[in-house]
């Protein structure tokens, strides 16, 4: 299959050969891994993560332009349908041959140098090159974990990436996700900071699974509460009517 994105760059798309040498450098930050999981777990807890779907970390986006192959890894990205197993995805992905393209794809800030924002179209060309007009994914979102800033970049019309604004409650719609997400603040893993958060149309927060059990624990608890309550009350007349001279 071919695509041509641009009139510079011909693009196929081909599985990545076994022999190809990735990119074998360590996570940027320590706190990469945690946001990323964190952003996966609420999906699987929610029951929106299909079988058939795909949430990768740090795992290698492939396409071929101009006949060189084409690897990057986002931090978070997820992808509605692979039409092979899961086993069939090995070491990297490739979009159109082994599925549809990611509807989303993140980025952690960690450094100072850029790379998130480099159009570059030599090769090897830049991430937000890549993204944008060789994969044409719909969002490309970038977030600070230090400061809590998060961008969201919308793929338009003319294929190009424009920064959304955030609704009333800061959060952004993802019509592809069919969900909110947005920044929130609090501690997961013994980290206290600013955290990507998924809601439900009707914004509710998608817990994590720590948050569900509790939640549940307080729903028991409630419940434990009520059923006392309502025996109390359920003595208390017993006895006013025992006082007044009816009997039980």
């Amino acid at each position: 299959m071919v695509v041509t994105a641009s009139t510079y760059n011909n693009i196929t798309w081909e599985l990545l050969p076994e022999d190809f040498i990735l990119d074998d450098e360590p996570v940027d930050n320590v706190n990469q891994p945690s946001l990323a999981a964190a952003l996966t777990e609420s999906l699987q807890i929610a029951g929106k993560l299909p079988e058939t779907a795909l949430s990768t970390t740090n795992y290698g986006i492939c396409a071929t332009v101009n006949d060189k192959f084409v690897v990057k890894a986002p931090d978070w990205a997820y992808i509605p349908q692979i039409t092979v197993s899961r086993e069939q995805v090995k070491r990297s992905y490739t979009p159109h041959k082994q599925g549809e393209i990611p509807v989303v794809v993140m980025e952690f800030l960690s450094d100072t140098n850029g790379s998130e924002y480099s159009s570059k179209r030599t090769y090897p060309p830049g991430k937000w090159f890549f993204y944008e007009e060789v994969l044409q994914i719909p969002n490309y979102l970038i977030f600070e974990p230090d400061s809590g800033i998060l961008e969201v970049h919308r793929l338009q019309d003319l294929r190009k990436y424009q920064l959304r604004s955030p609704d009333e409650n800061n959060h952004y719609w993802l019509e592809e996700m069919e969900l909110f997400i947005g920044v929130w603040e609090g501690k997961r893993e013994n980290r206290q900071g600013y955290w990507l958060r998924w809601w439900d149309k009707e914004g509710n927060l998608l817990l994590w699974g720590f948050e569900s059990v509790e939640k549940e624990r307080r729903e028991k608890e409630q419940e434990r509460r009520e059923k006392e309550a309502a025996l109390q009350r359920l003595q208390d007349l017993e006895k006013r009517l025992r006082d007044a001279g009816i009997e039980i």
